[in-house]
């Protein structure tokens, strides 16, 4: 196993750290400013911010726009929105570009790299029809519309998918959308324009081939955005999650991707990567909380010591370093089985980095925010939107509870085969 990146891929990771905190970073802090001071006025926190625009026109020119472009998949489409070179990376290549992103909560959105529109994209890219691709991917690959993703819901346990309630119900050359979703990210931004909706179409098939997913317009008649929710108090603006209603939402039945029934199919190749992805921009997170914590350790005086010195202090940054590490490698291995053994192949592997990524970040960051005391919880630190942040990744893309039963089903499916093979035996064949 080689996890060392190529050589176009340390470039563009030399040249994304090198971006994000020479441009991003300061912007950053200007535009969180102005939302909050929006806010706080009680305007709408969420209008375009030609900062940001800006920078991203900026990304685009130096060749870091739509890096997170699969190798064959998007390679068509990487010569005309993608970046220099003409090619999608590997997924291995991406996850190390992936984590320099991690470090600033608007570089994602910047260099057209954000969740869910990543995803939204690649289920296009696989999985669209011609005509889809044209109407929603070019745009959103242009970065001239975002997405959202329409799946959580409030009133069953969304942890399991077979209880969906929100309806795709096929009506002639019509289907039909009824529901109410939540969670559902991206659909704070003004330009938010599509959203992919999932929902059950035939109750009466294998329980993996009842639900379908639609492309969703979203200035559909019947499709209303209820409200904004905020996690552990942060809205996430400008992209934000929010509570979302279809009610009778009519449309053409080629809205179906891929045709009914193939929800869970394109779920599974859907969520593979991106969860690579997610994990990726926490270890670059992770590393930027623990660089505050150095900081604020060493600078920080108490009872007459630097902060490190204090309290056990020196270990606990030496176990965050150590972790830190360890959960890149993890990570980097899961990168790897999905670029040779595929999506199904390295199903384990993907749950193994979902239940412990985001509890090693939380860790840290919560490391962080103890080391900075009251001003930690603070909005004058970005550690509380960070904490937020990780803490939602333990359940988006699926509780950790259910990457651990994934873990384990696939640790004991030899012992259990084993198991059974021995007592099917017949037990006299050794007597006598």
């Amino acid at each position: 196993m080689d996890f060392a990146p190529s050589p176009r891929a340390a470039d563009l990771v030399q040249r994304v750290r090198t971006f994000v905190e020479t441009e991003v970073e300061p912007a950053e802090r200007r535009v969180l400013r102005d939302v909050a001071e929006r806010r706080a006025r009680g305007d709408d926190p969420w209008p375009p911010h030609a900062l940001i625009e800006e920078l991203k026109a900026k990304a685009r020119s130096e060749g870091l726009w739509n890096l997170f472009l699969p190798a064959g998949d998007g390679d068509r489409y990487a010569a005309r929105f993608g970046t220099d070179g003409g090619t999608g990376l590997t997924t291995t290549d991406y996850a190390a570009v992936a984590e320099e992103t991690g470090r600033s909560a608007l570089a994602p959105l910047v260099l057209n790299c954000n969740a869910p529109d990543t995803g939204n994209m690649e289920v296009l890219l696989r999985y669209g029809s011609s005509e889809q691709q044209e109407r929603w991917l070019e745009p959103l690959l242009d970065g001239r519309v975002r997405s959202t993703f329409l799946m959580t819901e409030p009133g069953v346990a969304s942890s399991d998918a077979t209880t969906m309630e929100a309806r795709a119900t096929l009506e002639g050359d019509d289907v039909v959308l009824d529901g109410r979703k939540w969670w559902s990210t991206g659909v704070g931004h003004p330009d938010c324009a599509v959203g992919i909706f999932m929902g059950l179409t035939e109750p009466t098939a294998h329980r993996h081939r009842q639900h379908s997913m639609v492309v969703v317009p979203m200035g559909a008649p019947g499709v209303r955005v209820e409200r904004m929710l905020a996690a552990l108090g942060h809205y996430d603006e400008p992209l934000g999650h929010g509570e979302v209603t279809l009610s009778n939402v009519r449309l053409p039945v080629d809205s179906i991707l891929a045709g009914p029934g193939r929800a869970f199919e394109i779920a599974q190749g859907r969520l593979g990567p991106g969860r690579v992805h997610h994990c990726m921009r926490l270890i670059g997170l992770a590393e930027k909380a623990l660089e505050l914590a150095c900081q604020r350790s060493t600078q920080r005086v108490a009872f007459g010591k630097p902060l490190a010195a204090l309290g056990g202090n020196r270990e606990r940054l030496a176990r965050a370093r150590i972790d830190i590490n360890s959960a890149r490698l993890l990570v980097l291995h899961a990168a790897w089985k999905l670029d040779t053994a595929g999506a199904e192949g390295a199903r384990s592997e993907v749950s193994e980095i979902k239940a412990a990524v985001p509890q090693m970040a939380c860790d840290v960051i919560d490391l962080a925010i103890q080391l900075h005391g009251g001003g930690g919880l603070s909005e004058d630190f970005p550690l509380a939107a960070a904490y937020a942040g990780a803490r939602s990744l333990r359940l988006a893309d699926g509780p950790d509870e259910v990457h651990l039963g994934v873990v384990a089903r696939h640790l004991l499916r030899p012992y259990a085969v084993a198991a059974a093979g021995a007592a099917t035996e017949d037990p006299t064949e050794d007597a006598g």
